[in-house]
């Protein structure tokens, strides 16, 4: 990287600008960041690229009117030009009455260390290595007989957020990845599969050899594939595409999607959305978590939450604009960038494991459908209704028989989240996870 700039006296010199060129508040962000991958397919290089990234971003507020305009130019000098250019915007704009920095009183003092910087930066060897390991042991795998290729990736980056409201914080986060995707079988019933590992630290990574064995075995257990003839059945999600029923609820929490009245949940706040037992955690300060940040987007103090309790829905996703359209205050779950404004998403956010492993969970289904991959975005955020394209495994008395493709799974997020049982089987892949969940009676459409 360049050498590093005083990112605070940088924004505050940005800020200042905007004030004085007649903006009522404002706040600047910084993002600062440097990447290195590798990508290889049937052990020949296809990509190794470094970049490295700036922007900074500037929202000037003028009574009820907000404009935000970026940058990535490191001259110090262009600012007087930035900051007229958003206070001209500002003023054209129409008002937004719920635009606004947050108040002194809502504003993050103090943040835990989460320890999410691995400050050894990966040679391109190791990187490398990494991926030759993964696509070796896949490939290694009887009945593999083709790659898609392997990737190995390192990345590290910060944030700085400084507003005229007192508020000036600054965070570092680093991340490693490694992936593979493989083939198995000849002609037309060939299947492909993939494995991979994401660490905030190199020492939390997986073996690129399991990465890669697991990937092969994958592809060669699909083979084979059949239909199934359109029925109701329960329906067990591998933790692969579990998460995906996580992120649906998110969706349908986000504080815009309420206050729009847009969302399947709308009038669910305080109600139960699952059955006893069942608890879905948000939680920014989880170290080394792979969405950890110690304050959010708009400064604000940020926190673990248990969004869904004992299978109770306790809070919405908020920012300060959507919490003040619903007289509500921000849960600290603001996000951005450097070009837009503000807009709540989800930190870490898992499904807690439930008492039982994934084979209980299956071990009573006399038929039924376990899935592995999902396909589509079959999912209306204002109804619930749920359709997805869905490849996996069928179940007979208990036990994985025979592996399935081209169905669709289909119900209602509203139905599916009241009858959702979880096992014990929880790991931390994406920032998003669940373990392994049945739900009974869905309809898996075939044949």
């Amino acid at each position: 990287m360049p050498q590093p700039i005083d990112a605070h006296a940088l924004l505050a010199d940005l800020v200042a600008k905007a004030r004085r060129a007649g903006a009522d508040a404002a706040d600047a962000v910084l993002f600062e960041g440097v990447s290195l991958s590798h990508a290889q397919r049937l052990g020949k290089t296809e990509k190794l690229e470094r970049s490295e990234s700036y922007d900074v971003g500037l929202r000037v507020l003028i009574g009820r009117r907000q404009a935000i305009v970026s940058s990535n130019d490191r001259g110090a000098e262009r600012f007087d030009e930035l900051a007229a250019r958003a206070v001209a915007m500002a003023k054209a704009v129409p008002e937004d009455p719920y635009c606004g920095l947050a108040s002194p009183d809502e504003i993050a003092r103090q943040w835990p260390d989460l320890d999410m910087l691995d400050t050894a930066e990966p040679t391109p060897e190791t990187l490398i290595a990494r991926a030759a390991a993964a696509e070796e042991a896949a490939r290694a795998v009887r009945g593999v007989t083709n790659s898609e290729g392997a990737e190995a990736s390192w990345g590290s980056s910060r944030v700085m957020l400084l507003a005229s409201n007192g508020f000036s914080g600054g965070y570092a986060g680093s991340g490693h990845s490694v992936s593979v995707s493989v083939l198995a079988g000849e002609g037309t019933a060939m299947e492909r599969d993939d494995d991979f590992s994401t660490a905030v630290h190199a020492a939390d990574l997986r073996d690129p050899h399991t990465v890669g064995r697991t990937a092969g075995e994958r592809a060669v257990r699909r083979l084979g594939a059949r239909k199934v003839p359109t029925c109701q059945v329960p329906v067990v999600y591998d933790p692969r595409v579990s998460a995906s029923l996580v992120r649906h609820l998110a969706g349908a929490i986000s504080g815009p999607a309420i206050a729009r009245r847009t969302s399947f949940l709308q009038d669910k706040l305080g109600k139960r959305l699952f059955p006893a037992g069942i608890t879905i955690i948000d939680d920014p300060h989880r170290r080394r978590g792979l969405r950890s940040k110690p304050f959010d987007g708009e400064g604000i103090a940020n926190q673990r939450r248990a969004v869904i309790e004992d299978g109770v829905l306790t809070t919405w996703l908020l920012d300060l604009a959507s919490a003040r359209q619903l007289g509500l205050r921000s849960t600290g779950h603001a996000s951005r960038g450097t070009s837009s404004p503000p807009g709540p998403s989800p930190s870490n956010l898992w499904l807690e494991p439930g008492p039982i492993t994934a084979g209980e969970l299956i071990g009573d289904i006399d038929k039924g459908f376990y899935v592995t991959e999902l396909m589509g975005m079959g999912v209306n955020g204002v109804t619930g209704d749920y359709s997805r394209g869905a490849a996996g495994f069928w179940i007979e008395r208990g036990e994985i028989a025979y592996p399935v493709s081209e169905v669709t799974v289909a119900g209602n997020l509203k139905d599916m989240f009241l009858h959702l049982a979880a096992a014990s089987d929880l790991e931390f892949k994406t920032g998003i996870d669940a373990p392994t969940v049945r739900i009974d009676g869905m309809t898996v459409a075939g044949a």
